[in-house]
């Protein structure tokens, strides 16, 4: 038995790795990987019976956005370590993907081993020794690192697409719409009529898809183009029309059921010029099943995990530049939202309206200068992205129960800068 294009990509891999000095891993469809995991605090919690932070559905989720935005995708895992991904296609299906990372672009001081701390149930000091040796990159070098691993997925899936088939899913898809057609006239005979369009049948198939159960939403499928091949009289430009309105259909269940809005346009897109491709009625129908498999998980896997990687792109964004005004919009922007979709999943995820997240940052590392009494008072506001000192004053008192002054003198430091409102 030849070596699937998942077994191929995992000695694409090890090359990446060698040539790099970065980790490289293989997911599968499913978000799964046989490799040990690359990351020393994942593996560290799974060794020691501590679980695992569970990066699946984060993987699977950056392998999609990395087939519809042209390749290339980077992500954050639950532990804001940097990851990304190229997809690995087979007969226009992606089959799984090759993830690089984990890596670091932000800076390891206490408020990234605090949150690390606190995800994990392990100490600051812990965390630090495990997270030592994950590299650090530069913006440039993480675009460097992603276009090289492309260069092998496209390499790979260039070399072995159409190699390796998947016949048995096929001919099983064949004999249950063979079954259902010897059905659909058998009925005939004994009415004495063409059977009705199965409407019921559509309405459960939307039903199944946005419940995410593939199995039953596959088979009411098979049950569908039954009834599409019978009564079309072998007419493939029929059929292929009828296809069309079911692709239509059912990308429209995705979304209704809460399917990342984008990523469906965008399949769309790919999926009507993909059809016109096929002029086989098994061809056609086999890439309808496929189909049906990336809406139904789109649906039921990777709702939430689109929202957690929108607040992790915001996030790093906002802590990159929080010493200078920032805008919800602006945020949105970094997390392909729109601004009020955005402002209610960051509600939703962080417990907390944007602002608030923005002005408890600021307030927070307003602290760190504080305790440095070189630094007068009256500078400290601009320089944590507050324009108002007397703003930056009442924020601060709300959060912390003091002054900004007040809390310089809490600490024994108090010098001859004071703040204008005490």
């Amino acid at each position: 038995m030849g070596r699937t294009l998942l077994d191929l990509a995992r000695d694409e891999a090890a090359h990446y790795s060698r040539a790099t000095g970065m980790s490289c891993f293989v997911i599968d469809d499913q978000g799964k990987t046989t490799d040990d995991t690359p990351c020393a605090l994942c593996s560290h919690l799974g060794k020691n019976g501590l679980g695992t932070i569970d990066c699946k559905g984060v993987h699977l989720y950056g392998a999609y956005q990395a087939e519809r935005f042209g390749g290339r995708y980077f992500y954050f895992c639950p532990a804001s370590l940097l990851h990304w991904a190229s997809p690995l296609l087979e007969e226009g299906r992606m089959v799984g993907a090759l993830v690089g990372g984990p890596a670091l672009m932000v800076e390891r001081d206490e408020f990234f081993y605090s949150n690390l701390s606190g995800l994990t149930g392990l100490s600051e000091e812990r965390v630090g020794d495990l997270i030592g040796s994950i590299p650090v990159l530069t913006p440039e070098e993480a675009e460097s690192q992603s276009r090289t691993l492309f260069a092998y997925a496209f390499q790979l899936c260039t070399k072995d697409e159409g190699t390796i088939r998947d016949s048995q899913e096929r001919e099983s898809q064949q004999r249950a719409i063979g079954e259902y057609i010897q059905a659909i006239k058998e009925e005939s005979q004994v009415n004495e009529g063409s059977a009705p369009y199965p409407l019921k049948k559509e309405q459960d198939m939307i039903q199944a898809i946005q419940v995410g159960d593939i199995d039953e939403a596959r088979k009411l499928l098979n049950e569908i183009l039954g009834a599409i091949l019978f009564s079309s009289g072998n007419d493939f430009s029929l059929i292929r029309t009828r296809v069309l309105e079911l692709l239509v259909l059912l990308s429209r269940a995705a979304m209704e059921a809460g399917a990342d809005e984008q990523m469906v346009f965008g399949l769309n897109y790919r999926y009507i010029r993909e059809i016109n491709r096929y002029n086989t009625i098994e061809g056609l129908t086999s890439w309808l099943a496929r189909v049906i498999d990336r809406f139904a998980k789109m649906v039921f896997d990777l709702r939430e995990i689109k929202h957690a990687d929108a607040i992790y792109r915001a996030i790093r964004y906002v802590k990159k530049h929080f010493t200078r005004k920032i805008t919800l919009e602006e945020a949105a922007d970094q997390a392909y939202l729109s601004p009020a979709y955005f402002s209610k999943i960051f509600k939703e995820e962080m417990g907390c309206g944007f602002a608030s997240y923005l002005n408890s940052l600021r307030v927070e590392r307003s602290k760190d200068f504080l305790r440095n009494r070189s630094i007068p008072l009256i500078d400290v506001a601009g320089m944590v992205g507050f324009e108002d000192q007397s703003y930056y004053t009442r924020v601060f008192k709300k959060m912390t129960g003091l002054t900004p002054g007040k809390y310089r003198e809490s600490r024994g430091l108090s010098g001859k800068n004071q703040e204008i409102h005490q």
